[in-house]
């Protein structure tokens, strides 16, 4: 399909059935933990209704149309030139009937949706609070890696009220904000179920962390086995280039 690409963009073949996304190389381009939470939610069951919140460009939402079966994707994002980049993304892939963007602020997600509205939800929510690290210039990619617009608490109580009973809540952040991420989601009664450590190779301390947690669950946390990006002579591991299907 032929599909109009604006100043700076590019098109960026994702090596999965065919997929494809539409990037901005000034502009905020996914990276690995996108592709690494698409891995970690894949075990969504089929026919499911999925809500993304923060999906930025879609490549989490193009990502699963790939990997799980009948699944509806709705993808939230705040800033309206992302949000149509994504849709003309999804027009690419012929994925209209899969996947839809709604330009809309996660914080009032509750005036749109009835409370239990979703299966699951997964998220790669901004990591950094507002304040700390390094600040870009660019608005799209300060609200992208910092908590300007929404902070953590604010997507952990939105993923609670949308979550049906029993529904999941994936999530990719850093392990330096688990200690807040776990009292957030306790708060508001979603259990974690699952933890993963990204590393970067064995050396290193992990960058990383995938948490599935399951709206009022009962206690139990599997500590699953660490993730390396990198083997000792400096290439992927076997374990990235699965998730990369090479």
């Amino acid at each position: 399909m032929q599909i109009e690409l604006k100043e700076n963009e590019r098109i960026d073949d994702l090596e999965l059935k065919g997929l494809k996304i539409i990037q901005n190389k000034d502009g905020f381009c996914f990276g690995m933990d996108s592709v690494l939470l698409s891995d970690f939610a894949k075990e969504i069951k089929p026919n499911k209704k999925i809500l993304d919140m923060g999906t930025g460009t879609g490549i989490l939402g193009i990502l699963l149309c790939g990997k799980t079966e009948g699944t509806h994707i709705t993808g939230i994002e705040l800033q309206e030139q992302v949000a149509e980049m994504a849709q003309r993304s999804i027009k690419l892939n012929n994925l209209q009937d899969r996947f839809n963007i709604v330009c809309e602020d996660i914080k009032n997600l509750n005036k749109l949706y009835e409370r239990g509205s979703f299966d699951s939800i997964v998220t790669n929510p901004p990591y950094k609070k507002q304040g700390t690290g390094k600040i870009n210039e660019k608005d799209s990619k300060l609200i992208s890696r910092h908590e300007i617009t929404a902070n953590l608490e604010d997507f952990i109580l939105t993923a609670s009220y949308l979550l049906k009973d029993q529904g999941n809540l994936y999530m990719v952040h850093r392990p330096e904000r688990l200690s807040d991420i776990l009292i957030c989601l306790h708060k508001y009664k979603l259990e974690p179920k699952n933890l993963k450590l990204v590393y970067p190779n064995i050396q290193k301390e992990p960058n990383l962390i995938l948490i599935k947690a399951t709206k009022n669950a009962k206690p139990f946390l599997k500590i699953e086995k660490p993730l390396y990006v990198y083997n000792n002579n400096g290439e992927y591991t076997k374990e990235i280039l699965e998730i990369y299907n090479k």
